[in-house]
């Protein structure tokens, strides 16, 4: 770290400007809020019409979240007698620069910047947060000598899990090496052969995950899971991902499948699937999406009519991840044509048989297509459709109808927090790409490395993915804790896909031309990095979702 700050005044100054930027979110919280109120009420019209000003108060909450999530990091490690130079560095160079970026200005996307004027935020409560504290941190804190500091600790540990001590228990760190070990001898050799030929990750790939426990790791031990925590699945994800981020995403199928019935089923329902989940002997898929309606779940038209003891599915459903192998869909239908919006909606658990190349839905009344996708690849898209498709009637969830969004909406924090993780992942993979090759690559007689703007991109690379890893540990902390947690699982999964982009598309022009070759293994990561920032709701979505919450809450 820079010799001008300890790392007494670094954790000391950080947590002064923490509660700053806290005091200048929530003056910005008030001056958003007036825009869209009308007669002290939240107007969804002046929500829509004002989005650039709401979208902009969630980063800027995410950048406070994320400052202070790195100072506790750093007091956790400190306590504990881990805090070593390279975390200081990274909390040092992370806080310099999130700090600068708040009073200069957001990326919200390329192109699109949030500052704080476009938040209606008084010049005088901007003066009044932009205290000593941000102020040194800002000067002192991403300077080229933090960020050279830096490179020349992670070039001298090299081999190391994380950059910097992510802060885990010894339990957690032994789940992380055996997804390591795994990854690294079943999966990353033949990660771009898999994607490039659009294979299916192969069965003896699941079979080994099911084998190590990953379907029912955060699964109650009575129905025969592990039992472990959310943070527990952050660091599964993460590690596949790291590898293939295909590998990484078939537990979230599980995850979101195990989540629906323990949330929502009848114990019959609990006792009759959650085991089959949790050994890997069913793979579930998500039936959610249909064409032309995307996020606007109140527009499904997917219809299951009760006919005795089934219900008859009748429509489309596009984007379906792993359908033709799946041997359980969770379904959300509208068995209430009455009922507008919402409340007609109900999720059914549909069993069919697993297909194959050759006969890929060889259930009656069920046909499907495949969507042919640049990345995330390893389980296939499909449009499938449905006309005369049956479900027992017993298969309701909960044995209720019209409380399908309702269970749904429980399943989102999960499911963002695991997207959340898989983002580092992938955002971990482009760091190693790219310090892999920018060690090798020889330029004007020296390694690639050498050069101060591919270090310094080395550099953020490593320091954001450090700060993306501790917003998903935090918001996984609370959810384990069984605290409401969609604001911070929103926060961990808007900024980790906006990381997972960066890394990778920084990694690929250390490349240069031979990033953009199919060959090398950082175009499939870049292709891969793309989708997180689409799917378990869109950048745009996320961010209407978190300043909604944020507006709401007077407290």
């Amino acid at each position: 770290m820079s010799a001008a700050l300890t790392v007494s005044d670094l954790l000391s100054k950080g947590r002064e400007a923490s509660h700053a930027v806290e005091v200048l979110l929530a003056r910005a919280t008030d001056s958003v809020r007036q825009r869209v109120s009308e007669e002290g009420r939240l107007s969804s019209a002046l929500l829509e019409s004002e989005q650039r000003a709401t979208h902009g108060l969630a980063w800027l909450a995410t950048y406070a979240e994320a400052i202070r999530e790195l100072v506790a990091w750093g007091e956790r490690l400190a306590q504990e007698s881990r805090l070593t130079e390279t975390e200081a560095l990274i909390i040092g160079i992370g806080l310099g620069e999130y700090l600068a970026q708040i009073y200069g200005g957001i990326p919200m996307s390329q192109g699109e910047m949030i500052r704080l004027d476009d938040l209606d935020v008084a010049e005088a409560d901007i003066e009044a947060s932009r205290i000593e504290a941000v102020r040194v941190l800002i000067r002192l804190g991403n300077t080229a000598e933090s960020r050279a500091l830096l490179i020349k600790q992670i070039r001298a540990r090299q081999g190391a899990a994380c950059v910097g001590d992510p802060g885990l228990d010894n339990t957690l760190e032994s789940i992380r090496d055996e997804m390591r070990k795994f990854a690294a001898a079943e999966v990353e050799p033949f990660a771009q052969e898999w994607h490039r030929k659009n294979d299916y990750i192969p069965m003896s790939v699941i079979e080994g995950l099911a084998g190590m426990g990953v379907f029912g790791l955060t699964l109650p031990e009575q129905y025969g899971g592990m039992g472990l925590g959310k943070v527990s699945m952050c660091v599964v994800s993460e590690e596949l991902s790291r590898a293939y981020i295909g590998v990484g995403s078939l537990g979230t199928r599980s995850e979101i499948a195990a989540e629906l019935i323990l949330c929502g089923g009848t114990d019959e329902q609990k006792n009759t699937w959650l085991p089959k989940i949790g050994s890997g002997e069913i793979l579930p898929t998500a039936v959610f999406t249909e064409p032309n309606t995307g996020s606007d779940l109140a527009s499904l038209r997917t219809r299951a009519i009760r006919e005795g003891d089934v219900y008859q599915i009748t429509g489309n459903k596009t984007w379906i991840t792993h359908p033709v192998r799946a041997d359980l869909m969770t379904m959300l239908v509208r068995t209430n044509p009455d009922e507008p919006g919402y409340k007609g909606l109900s999720i059914l658990l549909a069993p069919k048989p697993r297909g194959t190349d050759a006969d890929p839905f060889p259930a009656k009344g069920m046909t499907g297509g495949e969507i042919e996708v640049l990345g995330y690849r390893g389980m296939k898209e499909y449009e499938l459709a449905f006309d005369g498709f049956e479900v027992p009637a017993a298969n309701l969830l909960g044995g209720e109808e019209g409380q399908g969004f309702k269970h749904l909406m429980q399943t989102f924090e999960s499911a963002r927090i695991q997207t959340a993780a898989r983002a580092v992942g992938v955002a971990q993979s482009a760091f190693d790409i790219g310090l892999r090759y920018a060690e090798d690559r020889q330029q004007f007689g020296k390694s690639l490395i050498h050069f101060p703007r591919v270090a310094d991109k080395l550099a953020m690379m490593a320091v954001e993915i450090a700060i993306a890893r501790q917003m998903t540990y935090f918001s996984a902390r609370a959810k384990d804790a069984d605290k409401r947690c969609d604001l911070e699982a929103g926060m961990a999964k808007l900024l980790g896909a906006r990381v997972a982009w960066a890394a990778a598309d920084n990694a690929l022009q250390i490349h240069g031309g031979n990033g953009f070759a199919l060959e090398y293994a950082i175009s499939r990561v870049l292709c891969d990095a793309r989708i997180l920032n689409i799917f378990e709701g869109a950048a745009e979505i996320q961010a209407q979702v978190i300043a909604r919450r944020l507006l709401e809450n007077r407290n």
